[in-house]
């Protein structure tokens, strides 16, 4: 789960939003309605309210002071600041609403910018350092959470950072672009906003402050009785860590709770939670599995609970290791051995559910992370945060999205849902769906009756419950009749022995599937009908009364602008037009009109900013509104940008080489050359030689690398691929042979980061999991390798080419989107399958066009597994799938454009993955041509 996704949740139920483009009046503080004083102004911007004199001048950066609050309190401080600051002509921002505030101090919130309800920006230091005195004595005895990015002034609400004050950017050294400083060198570096306070090497800490940083560094964990061995995880309510009792040698497992953060959606904070916890788990202390209470402690203001270590791993993470739907080849022995394992862990998990119902007591938030299994398959329950008493229980202020219970289940009702929930998810992890439509549980158990040997009535009653249909009262009952009583039988489901009807014709015996996904798989009779229930899907959500975005999309979306290729409406209008469902001038209208004045900020990449803009109306035959955008970018300082496809220079440099092109202006095809020279230069030292010197293929997992996180990315959109994209279509250009071979160094850079599966799959290597996908899996580096497979033949790199493929088989991908799901997963094998007049009948790593062919009509079939009715039509859930997502990169469009690839008659791929305006077609090869053994 990414929890940055949960504040885009709270706006809207269907679709990810921004609680900045909620204007009810209610939802603001009431100094926002103050008059502005002559000779002030009041901008909006995201989140915030910006007040400052007309002619005011800052500096780009320097120390500015954050103000915390609480939701109590934070009307009170808001007056004080501004009380202070307007008189003084000081310079100051402030989160909109409470409700923003709230979700800025949640849980799951950002630690670096958690706590930040005021920003102050004093003139210079002398100015600095009277306004925190003087703030830090008016708002004394005012509570707010720790700023965990900044230093705190006395024991108040006050803190400093030194940081940006003027809106700059630069690119991080993973590719992205961040908010920027300048060092003493006049160079822009990112502007770290880490959980941590940091005084940037080349910034002396003003002398008064050093007292303060000795007051923050006298806290230690010297005298604690507990020492630290690893971090488990953090959240913006404190951290999980291993640790050990010394005085008894015990293992434990340390909560701590911050004051006033961590936030649940009541407004109860982190301590509050965990006092909450331990009471109940001293309740549960007779309880087989469940965690018990070692110890109780405050240090400083921070609370901990000390609790029995739990050897094991969370389910989550057991069933990426077990699932066998990720191996094509899983056999039914292998298949009927995960059921019943499967069963186990959902009977074990009931009894403990019944046992805390026994007790009077509504666990709350049972889900997959949730669920300890140890190396002996023994279940316990952990995180007590939100468990209350049946009396006291009512919907739980904290939740998992794919187990959460609607609003109208409270009580011991909650637990029966998100059991249900988990009968599902253990054989097809896709729950969260059902909150977008309770009638998708049906889909899902038919789907789990077909690949599964489940018992029929162990998929029914989930259903009902779910659905909320009477068979689930009708399943309780059965229970209780069988001898069950008492708060126990309240949560259980019931569960029969009758199996299902013979594989390939088994069913759960529910409702039909949702209406329309059977023409996922009628092959291309059907396509104009599925096309128009896309499209359908996608023209009903826009809102061209909106300025930030025309179609809901991904929340990257709000950081990248609604106007670009991957998350907004650039992509949305060229999947329209390139799969036949036509134009749509007004909605062009409304993308021309701001990307010709775009907003502060928007970038000049491909996929997430105004290159891929112009790519997009230029293909919908508006070139002259395409040139208009063209040179807004290249007035930018574009040549400073990295080298991924989605932001930097490859992705810039593909696409002013096309339109150079297309329109043989000779300016853009020297910035091309330009931004190629650029990326040629940098990655100049990426050699992989062929073979890792011990006799084995480097390319094949041996001597493997991580991908992401602190190490490079690899794949398409953030690794190299993006570069031997570039450096592949610019040898066609010119036939230049050293073109060729960057794009094969490039290549073995990727593949490096890649580590061959138990199934014989090349996936890329995550270090925890690895990754099929387009975006930033193995199939992005296999389309580039394909293609560069058909100009020179290389054994090594089409047996890599032949284990790619073999991730595109698998049965189950978590999500349908064309960046990171089963969409990609189509677009790669619609390019291996096209069988144009002159190509050849096999592909360079041996696999035959009529398999490839076969596998692209399967995955197709099953994008109906991810397929969601909305208002008479189809449409498909974004990241996460929390919500719908009409973009290209992650929702409906980018399905659009996949089965478009695999279905439309006329050729539909992504950009730049056939050869550029003015190149020579990809060469035919000979039948059987760099056949691999296997």
């Amino acid at each position: 789960m990414d929890e940055r996704y949960d504040a885009y949740c709270a706006v809207d139920p269907l679709f990810y939003d921004s609680l900045t483009n909620v204007s009810a009046p209610a939802t603001g503080f009431t100094a926002a309605d103050r008059p502005l004083p002559t000779g002030w102004e009041r901008e909006p911007n995201d989140d915030w309210l910006i007040y400052g004199p007309e002619d005011g001048k800052l500096p780009q950066q320097g120390w500015k002071i954050h103000i915390s609050a609480c939701l109590d309190n934070a009307e009170r401080v808001l007056g004080t600041v501004w009380d202070y600051c307007i008189p003084r002509g000081i310079s100051f921002k402030f989160l909109r609403g409470p409700r923003m505030l709230l979700m800025r101090n949640s849980k799951y919130a950002r630690r670096g910018s958690s706590g930040k309800f005021v920003t102050i920006y004093p003139r210079d230091e002398a100015e600095l350092e009277l306004a925190c005195k003087e703030l830090s004595d008016r708002l004394e005895g005012e509570a707010g959470p720790y700023i965990l990015s900044d230093l705190r002034y006395g024991a108040g609400p006050v803190y400093v950072r030194y940081g940006g004050f003027a809106a700059r950017y630069c690119v991080s050294g993973d590719g992205q672009v961040v908010p920027a400083v300048e060092d003493d060198n006049g160079t822009l570096v990112p502007d770290r906003r880490d959980p941590i306070f940091h005084v940037p090497d080349w910034v002396a800490l003003p002398e008064f402050l050093r007292p303060h940083l000795d007051a923050r560094n006298a806290t230690t964990t010297t005298d604690l009785p507990y020492r630290i061995e690893r971090v488990i995880h953090f959240s913006n309510g404190g951290g999980l860590y291993v640790g050990r009792d010394t005085r008894t040698d015990t293992q434990v497992v340390l909560k701590e709770a911050r004051p006033h953060a961590g936030l649940d959606a009541t407004g109860a904070d982190a301590i509050t939670r965990l006092t909450r916890e331990a009471e109940v788990l001293r309740q549960l202390a007779d309880v087989p599995q469940v965690a018990q209470v070692h110890d109780q402690f405050v240090l400083g203001d921070h609370h901990f609970l000390a609790l029995e270590f739990i050897e094991g791993q969370a389910l989550n993470k057991v069933l990426v290791e077990r699932y066998p739907l990720i191996d094509a080849d899983a056999t039914p022995a292998e298949l009927s051995g995960y059921t019943a394992w499967a069963m186990r862990i959902h009977e074990q998990v009931e009894q403990i559910i019944g046992a805390i119902a026994d007790r009077g007591i509504v666990y709350g938030d049972l889900h997959l992370f949730n669920v300890m299994v140890g190396p002996d398959d023994r279940v316990t329950l952990v995180d007590f945060e939100v468990a209350a008493p049946v009396a006291d229980a009512s919907r739980p202020a904290l939740r998992n999205q794919a187990f959460a219970a609607p609003r109208d289940r409270t009580g011991l009702a909650v637990d029966r849902y998100a059991l249900a929930c988990l009968r599902l998810a253990l054989f097809l992890p896709l729950t969260q769906m059902v909150r977008l439509a309770p009638a998708k549980a049906a889909h899902l158990a038919d789907v789990i009756a077909a690949h599964f040997p489940v018992p029929r009535d162990f998929l029914l009653p989930a259903v009902a419950e779910i659905r909320g249909d009477a068979l689930a009262g009708g399943a309780t009952a059965d229970r209780a009749e069988s001898g069950a009583t008492g708060p126990a039988a309240a949560v259980a489901v019931s569960t029969g022995t009758r199996r299902v009807a013979s594989a390939g014709t088994r069913r759960s015996g529910t409702a039909d599937p949702i209406a329309g996904t059977a023409d996922f798989a009628a092959g291309r009779s059907a396509w104009p009908r599925l096309r128009n229930q896309l499209a359908g899907a996608i023209l009903r959500t826009a809102t061209p009364e909106r300025d930030d975005r025309l179609f809901p999309g991904d929340i990257d979306q709000f950081r990248t602008g609604g106007l670009n290729l991957g998350y907004g409406a650039a992509g949305v209008l060229h999947a329209l037009h390139a799969t036949g469902a036509g134009r749509f001038p007004d909605h062009e209208d409304w993308l021309v009109k701001r990307a010709l004045d775009p907003p502060s900020g928007t970038r000049c990449g491909f996929y997430d900013g105004l290159h891929g803009v112009a790519f997009a109306l230029d293909c919908l035959g508006r070139r002259s509104d395409a040139l208009d955008v063209l040179d807004i970018c290249l007035r930018e300082p574009w040549e400073d940008l990295g080298e991924d496809l989605v932001s930097g220079l490859p992705g810039i440099a593909l696409n002013l080489a096309e339109l150079a092109g297309r329109t043989g202006e000779p300016t853009l095809r020297q910035a091309a050359w330009r931004a190629a020279e650029l990326v040629a230069d940098r990655l100049a030292g990426d050699r992989t030689p062929a073979g890792n010197g011990d006799g084995g293929p480097a390319t094949l997992g041996s001597g493997s690398e991580i991908s992401g996180g602190t190490h490079p990315y690899a794949g398409l959109t953030r690794g190299r691929s993006g570069p031997a994209l570039m450096f592949l279509r610019l040898y066609e250009l010119t036939g230049d042979g050293a073109l060729l071979d960057r794009a094969a160094d490039a290549l073995r850079q990727d593949l490096r980061r890649c580590v061959l599966r138990p199934d014989g799959a090349l996936e890329v290597n995550e270090g925890w999991r690895t990754m099929p996908y387009l975006a930033h899996g193995s199939v992005g580096i296999g389309l580039v390798l394909d293609q560069y497979l058909r100009h020179r033949p290389d054994a090594e790199l089409a047996e890599a080419a032949a284990a790619i493929r073999r991730g595109a088989r698998a049965p189950f991908y978590a999500q349908s989107g064309l960046f990171a799901g089963r969409a990609g997963i189509i677009a790669y094998l619609a390019a291996r399958a096209t069988d144009g007049s002159d190509g050849p009948a096999e592909d360079p790593d041996g696999a035959s066009r009529d398999a490839d062919r076969a596998e692209l009509a399967v995955q197709v079939s099953r994008l109906a597994w991810h397929a969601l009715p909305y208002r008479g039509f189809l449409a498909f859930p974004g990241e996460q799938l929390l919500r719908l997502s009409m973009d290209l990169a992650t929702g409906t469009a980018g399905v659009l454009l996949a089965t478009g690839a695999a279905l439309h008659d006329e050729p539909v791929t992504l950009p730049f993955l056939a050869p550029l305006s003015g190149a020579t077609k990809l060469p035919s090869l000979p039948r059987g041509a760099y056949r691999t053994k296997n």
